[in-house]
């Protein structure tokens, strides 16, 4: 289930419809290879900085965040949160729309749920993102960004 809380600010959310967000989501995780429902929840800086510390201990807005579901939890693969405010903000930052960033975000929550983690990994996480936004048709993705091997577009 996609839950949308949007942000007290003005953004236009009429291209992430419900529908359309739920399709791509079971394509990605799919292709993922991820079994089991995965809920999100696409809310404000101000949610996901409440959660990042809640859950993290990291008192900041971040982009997105996965909660894999316990073991013992049949059917259930985990919890993503999305900040449309950062969501804005990356997609203006990197020339593509809202929509295909909440999209890149998804696919790169999915991954974690999956158990990748690239900030432990030899790159096999950036690799296998790299392959599977090829593959759903997206623009660049986080790790890439970070590593500093997309040229921000003006």
């Amino acid at each position: 289930m996609i839950n949308i809380e949007p942000p007290s600010s003005s953004l236009d959310l009429s291209p992430l419809s419900k529908s359309g967000l739920a399709r791509f989501l079971n394509r990605a995780r799919a292709a993922v290879g991820l079994v089991g429902e995965v809920d999100v929840l696409l809310c404000s800086d101000a949610e996901i900085k409440r959660l990042n510390k809640a859950y993290r201990g990291k008192n900041k807005a971040t982009d997105v965040l996965s909660f894999p579901a316990a073991k013992e939890a049949e059917g259930i693969a985990g919890d993503l949160a999305v900040s449309l405010d950062t969501a804005a903000r990356q997609a203006a930052e990197h020339g593509h729309t809202l929509r295909d960033e909440v999209r890149v975000l998804l696919l790169h929550g999915l991954l974690h749920l999956a158990g990748e983690d690239h900030e432990a990994d030899a790159g096999e996480m950036a690799a296998r993102e790299l392959e599977l936004r090829r593959e759903l048709k997206l623009p660049s993705g986080l790790i890439e960004r970070a590593a500093g091997l997309v040229e921000k577009r003006r």
